[in-house]
């Protein structure tokens, strides 16, 4: 298996193939993805767009139809596309639970966001201490 791949790599069938867009737009592409599946573990629900992540998971769908009619099949494109789709679904899932199935209140509840619903960010609250310390002492000086 590992012989016959080599053989086709070396061949000019191969270098047409990495040469051409249809290897390196989806390889470009997969920006969009890596972004999408980074937000899921590292975004707050709060920053989560309602409007922007249903439009991106169409436009992936859209893509993928494409990357599936286009002769010869563009496989890399579509399985792109098809993640990134799978990703922005998640994140809306993850918003419509939080903003309209209660999450938003269970975090209230447990002390997790601030006045007004802001989300608690200790690393900042102690950032801006460490600031107005700074500006207190030398507006004394």
């Amino acid at each position: 298996m590992a012989s016959a791949f080599m053989q086709w790599a070396k061949s000019p069938a191969a270098r047409d193939y990495f040469f051409s867009t249809h290897f390196w737009g989806p390889v470009a592409n997969w920006g969009l993805p890596l972004a999408a599946l980074a937000d899921i573990t590292g975004k707050d629900e709060e920053m989560i767009s309602g409007t922007m992540t249903p439009t991106l998971a169409l436009y992936s769908t859209v893509f993928m139809r494409f990357a599936w009619r286009v002769q010869p099949r563009n496989y890399l494109l579509f399985a792109c596309h098809a993640t990134n789709a799978s990703a922005q679904l998640v994140q809306e899932g993850r918003f419509i639970q939080y903003w309209y199935m209660g999450g938003r209140d269970k975090r209230i509840a447990n002390g997790e966001l601030g006045e007004g619903g802001i989300a608690k960010d200790t690393k900042l609250a102690e950032k801006v201490q460490e600031v107005a310390t700074k500006v207190s002492s030398t507006s004394a000086s």
